[in-house]
């Protein structure tokens, strides 16, 4: 068994558990704070600009910053630390650990979990909008005899006309309301994927009494949450929410990590948990895993390609693609940044 090797004298000194929970305490307000911000401001302005010209860009390329942000949180943040956990002497030293590369594994059935439940709620909607393309929109009319007058011919073909008018209409309000069903199931299980992540983070600062750990996590995790919070709030704007749910969905995001912090103090207070143990590791990398795969689904899947390769307005505009790309590098490059520091 391989042996761990580790500075005790500096371990001991930043083990301080009067210190780390007054950090925690601290966290607490401000993670909630910024949680509360970073979801808010696209939701805010999505109902502000709503309805104006400049509003579908914006929206779009909100989206695309978002897409930015959680694909670098799934590939720089969620994985590698899943992946540190499943390989820390601790844990690689013990069968079946050492003999399969764990990580990739679970993050692989995440990304299959994303994707059964994509294809069985897009199933859903589908069989749910055929019904309705079967009906079709017409009127009751008296067949046309030779000896009618032109003007009662020509009355009859313009109220067929107009049936063909209404019922590409009511097609093209089909389709629309397919297209929101689907942002509402991308919103719903890109926040899932969001909150076990979150709830990860929290309940690990939370069993954590390294105040050298909890310090620089504290700042770093106020940044991240605003970022993710963007990301989300962009989603949900776009999906077009009730008021209630948008708000049920805002305060959930908002309240999870702080919540997982609550929990992982309670849990070690009750327990004297061991948030280094091999167990707690191995948890925190299963877990990891599987969100990391759920959000790098939604992110490649759902958010960038749905919008680049799909989206009629982006198709008709190319100065858009290259703002929504322009987005989309600068929400990947933020939240990498902040992985120097969480």
């Amino acid at each position: 068994m391989a042996l761990c090797v580790t500075d005790t004298a500096h371990a001991l000194s930043c083990r301080d558990s009067k210190a780390a929970a007054h950090l925690k305490l601290i966290s607490v307000f401000v993670i909630f704070f910024t949680s509360v911000i970073g979801i808010s401001l696209p939701v805010v302005l999505a109902r502000l600009f709503h309805g104006r010209p400049v509003y579908d860009k914006a929206i779009l390329i909100i989206k695309c910053f978002a897409a930015g942000v959680i694909l670098s949180t799934s590939l720089v943040h969620v994985l590698p630390d899943a992946y540190d956990a499943l390989s820390d002497c601790q844990v690689a030293s013990r069968h079946p650990w050492k003999d399969f590369p764990f990580s990739g594994l679970i993050t692989l059935v995440g990304v299959l979990t994303a994707l059964l439940v994509d294809l069985t709620a897009t199933s859903h909607v589908e069989s749910h909008g055929h019904g309705n393309r079967n009906l079709k929109v017409t009127k009751d009319y008296t067949p046309i005899g030779a000896s009618e007058e032109l003007g009662v011919v020509e009355k009859k073909l313009g109220v067929e006309e107009k049936e063909v008018e209404l019922g590409i209409a009511a097609a093209a309000v089909e389709e629309d309301e397919s297209v929101r069903l689907k942002q509402k199931l991308v919103s719903q299980v890109l926040e899932i994927g969001i909150i076990f992540h979150s709830v990860i983070i929290g309940a690990t600062m939370g069993m954590s009494q390294n105040q050298c750990t909890i310090r620089p996590l504290v700042a770093a995790l106020a940044f991240h949450q605003i970022f993710e919070g963007m990301g989300l709030g962009g989603c949900i704007a776009q999906a077009g929410f009730s008021i209630g749910t948008t708000a049920y969905m805002s305060f959930m995001f908002s309240v999870t990590t702080p919540m997982g912090i609550v929990l992982g103090m309670i849990v070690f207070s009750v327990t004297g948990y061991d948030d280094s143990s091999s167990n707690a590791l191995i948890l925190e990398g299963l877990l990891g895993s599987l969100s990391s795969g759920i959000l790098i689904y939604m992110a490649l899947v759902d958010l960038i390609a749905l919008d680049f390769f799909h989206n009629k307005l982006m198709s008709s505009e190319p100065f858009l693609k290259k703002a929504s790309f322009g987005a989309l590098v600068l929400g990947s490059t933020s939240m990498s940044i902040l992985a120097l520091w969480a």
